[in-house]
């Protein structure tokens, strides 16, 4: 490879790892901010339903800005899901991986400037951190968590590669992957708070430390196992079948 062709290369990858770096900022931002901010709010919260719907949101605004750019992964799970699934590069995925966590913390940090300018304001309450047994917003044990967080992220990881098969609708990838975002929420905020994300539950948990980083373990090992058997499933089911005719 030329020089030339290197350079342009490397500013192609870090215009990549950057656009993961602001998704990812935005999703943690809008999804983590609502939950802080707006949904205990008196009268007029936004409530569960409006949390699940800024986490969608945050996605299917960020598909169409960034996109066609770095892919709009804006998760590690999903990064590794795409690479089991034949769809994404062994070579990029720290690359990738670091800048969606370091968009976590970053949004984490700002939210907490943010937060941390009302009277009373209480990081150790929870932060939207996510978190199983005591720390369960409903009280859901460890198995429980184990099981709706891989779940969870394997169905997303369906939903991700079968929009975006080239036998899809062309155009309307994000929004299914959006409104499967929300969906998610509507069903696990009462059990884990919902991460399907490790860089999500990164970004939030840092500020509470704590037990918060105690279970964080949890949030990362359970979206990538389910990223890589939803890439396995799609795998299976996606596969065409060619006419021996």
């Amino acid at each position: 490879m030329s020089a030339d062709a290197e350079l342009r290369e490397g500013v192609m990858n870090m215009n990549k790892y950057l656009a993961e770096f602001i998704g990812t900022f935005w999703l943690v931002l809008g999804g983590c901010g609502s939950a802080v901010l707006a949904a205990g709010f008196p009268d007029v919260g936004i409530g569960l339903l409006g949390v699940s719907l800024a986490f969608g949101l945050t996605v299917l605004t960020m598909a169409y800005a960034i996109g066609h750019i770095s892919g709009c992964h804006l998760n590690p799970a999903v990064s590794i899901g795409l690479w089991a699934g034949g769809r994404f590069s062994a070579a990029q995925l720290p690359g990738y991986i670091a800048a969606q966590v370091a968009g976590a913390i970053v949004a984490g940090a700002i939210l907490y400037v943010i937060a941390s300018g009302q009277a009373g304001f209480d990081v150790s309450a929870g932060f939207a951190s996510n978190g199983y047994g005591e720390h369960s917003p409903g009280g859901y044990s460890l198995l429980a968590a184990l099981c709706v967080e891989v779940v969870l992220t394997m169905m997303f990881l369906i939903v991700i590669l079968g929009a975006t098969d080239n036998r899809a609708p062309a155009g309307l990838a994000p929004i299914a992957i959006g409104m499967a975002l929300t969906l998610i929420h509507l069903i696990s905020i009462p059990v884990t708070n919902t991460s399907v994300n490790p860089a999500r539950s990164t970004g939030v948990a840092l500020f509470v430390g704590d037990w918060a980083l105690a279970q964080l373990w949890l949030f990362w090992v359970a979206p990538i196992v389910g990223g890589v058997l939803g890439a396995f499933v799609y795998r299976v089911i996606g596969t065409e079948v060619k006419d021996a005719g």
